[in-house]
């Protein structure tokens, strides 16, 4: 954003409902009392030292948001995981701390760690024994930070929409945004808010179709496209046209990232860009648990948030919503790039553009995409499942972390798979966390066969198959989240490129021995075109995991290195 472009705040602070943060416990209430004290500006801290009080108090609690629930293990009237999962039921968007006293022969260590493992707490934590223990806050302060992100309205918001209905082009634009880290939000044309944004669109000369779009306080759009509103995000590419870069990289998930922040860090000139937003299908999950460094997890959004970031600060230059249309290589050997009304040249190229969620292929689901159909984890769409009946298709981790997120919001989450069971696609640790989560069921050897709504998703028609003989039934549904399994559209690459079967880029020896250099293949993380390099889920026979993607796109630096020094 431009500094003209200053957030707004949603309302102001005074007629907002402060957040709470319960703390229960007895021995070591004292130390948690005295622990939690620096958050009271921005929090109400209430205490109490039996599980009943505690649960009594949630039960009361009005409009005022429950952020954190602090819970040592022994109480006077009870367990504290028995407390915190019955709060949980009240409210599951709040935040799980098992707080122990020590860490060696506690019955709190064997109880709470499990717990962490299964989903059931986020996190067991010994109490602070001293003055300042940061490591315990910042394990807090990460804690209340993923809570305010996806589970409490922004204090600020950067777009401000106005529309009656959510639209496929509105939804689309609210998950580009949520993804990009971009506080956003939608108003109704009649509210107070909508009548406010509304009339400020029509002083800058901005009326028509909905959704009227409002960033910062000066750019008034009416039915904007995702390019339109990432153009005050991207870097400024005036000027990328006259020059050479050392390396650009098509794609900006974790394997872009990675190639990005590591050639840029070496001094090699750099511009990402990416046909969406930045973090590719690692941006829509919910929360990573299972990548090496974030004991507590991190949602794929701040993951790759971070890593732009990191990027950005060595130099690199990176485009969303900003997709490349072709690839072609001059006599010179230097790459065109065929964007949206432009081109840029580059002396080398990393292909990390990763894949896409294969469509299921009906046409009554797919035309209420938007309408409650969603491709991907759409987490900017979770609150809007609040209270609601919602359907993940899909074994894989993406849909596995997508039910996890939803059983926050909705009633019931059932996860769609053709297969017998989860283990042979899903990771462990997610299988234990949905199988210890109430509010999820898995529904094996199912299928969607038809969907339908007056404008909105109302019912799905599953078909069960039991052995040789299958049966229709219709289920009434609220949501309806598709995460069918990975394609890859490498169409507009150069014809002369090494791809399998299924499209995916061929590197190192995978590639067709009809297509290697000298007798000899080419380097592993190289393609058949010298100086076009493949990292991450498009390339063929990778691991699709986020590690992995982000190893490789570390790993092909030295490959663009040898290849632009010629050796």
């Amino acid at each position: 954003m431009t500094p003209s472009d200053s957030p707004r705040s949603a309302e102001p602070p005074s007629t907002r409902p402060t957040p709470v943060i319960l703390l229960v416990g007895d021995e070591c209430l004292p130390t948690l009392d005295r622990e939690f004290a620096r958050y009271a500006q921005d929090y109400r801290v209430e205490c109490f030292s039996s599980g009943s009080e505690a649960i009594a108090f949630v039960h009361e609690l009005d409009d005022a948001p429950l952020a954190l629930v602090v819970s040592e293990y022994e109480l006077s009237d009870g367990i504290g995981l028995d407390v915190m999962e019955a709060i949980h039921r009240l409210v599951p968007t709040a935040k799980r701390l098992g707080a122990m006293t020590r860490w060696v022969s506690e019955d709190s260590q064997q109880a709470y760690l499990p717990a962490v493992a299964e989903g059931r707490i986020d996190l067991a934590f010994v109490v602070p024994r001293g003055l300042r223990d940061e490591e315990f806050h910042t394990a807090v302060t990460e804690m209340l930070s993923e809570w305010a992100w996806t589970s409490s309205r922004p204090e600020v918001f950067v777009i401000e929409a106005v529309a009656p209905k959510s639209t496929p082009r509105l939804a689309r634009l609210l998950d580009f945004t949520s993804r990009m880290g971009v506080p956003s939000t939608v108003h109704h044309p009649e509210s107070e808010d909508g009548q406010r944004v509304l009339a400020a669109a029509k002083d800058h000369g901005v009326e028509g179709e909905y959704p009227i779009v409002a960033i910062g306080e000066k750019s008034y759009y009416s039915d904007p496209s995702v390019e339109e509103v990432a153009r005050p995000i991207n870097a400024d590419i005036n000027g990328l046209e006259d020059g050479v870069l050392d390396l650009a990289i098509v794609g900006a998930g974790p394997a872009g990232l990675a190639a990005a922040v590591y050639g840029a860090s070496e001094g090699l000139t750099t511009a990402v860009f990416d046909a969406d937003a930045i973090g590719g299908q690692a941006g829509t999950s919910s929360m990573i648990r299972n990548y090496l460094g974030f004991p507590r997890g991190i949602s794929g959004m701040r993951l790759t948030q971070r890593a732009r970031s990191q990027a950005a600060r060595f130099g690199a230059r990176f485009y969303a919503a900003m997709p490349v249309q072709d690839i072609t290589k001059d006599d010179d050997g230097l790459f065109t790039l065929g964007l949206p009304g432009r081109t840029v040249r580059s002396r080398a190229v990393v292909a990390a553009a990763g894949v896409s969620y294969r469509r299921i292929g009906i046409d009554s689901v797919d035309e209420l995409t938007g309408a409650g159909v969603h491709y991907g984890a759409a987490s900017a769409t979770a609150q809007a499942m609040a209270g609601k009946t919602v359907f993940v298709v899909g074994g894989g981790n993406s849909a596995g972390q997508a039910a996890i997120h939803l059983s926050k919001f909705a009633q019931h989450v059932a996860i769609i798979i053709r297969r017998d069971s989860l283990e042979d696609t899903m990771s462990d640790y997610l299988i234990r966390e949905i199988n210890a989560n109430y509010r999820i069921t898995v529904k094996p050897g199912t299928e969607v066969v038809d969907a339908g709504g007056d404008g909105h998703l109302e019912w799905l028609t599953l078909r069960k198959r039991i052995g040789s003989y299958a049966t229709n039934h219709t289920v009434p549904a609220d949501g309806l989240y598709l995460l069918l399994g990975a394609t890859a559209d490498t169409s507009w690459f150069p014809e002369e490129l090494g791809r399998d079967q299924n499209g995916f880029i061929c590197t190192g020896s995978d590639v067709d021995q009809r297509l290697w250099r000298g007798g000899r293949p080419p380097a592993p993380l190289a393609t058949s075109i010298p100086g076009l390099f493949a990292a991450g889920d498009i390339r063929a026979n990778s691991m699709k995991r986020v590690a992995s993607a982000a190893g490789e796109g570390a790993g092909v630096i030295p490959l663009v290195h040898a290849y632009l020094s010629g050796s």
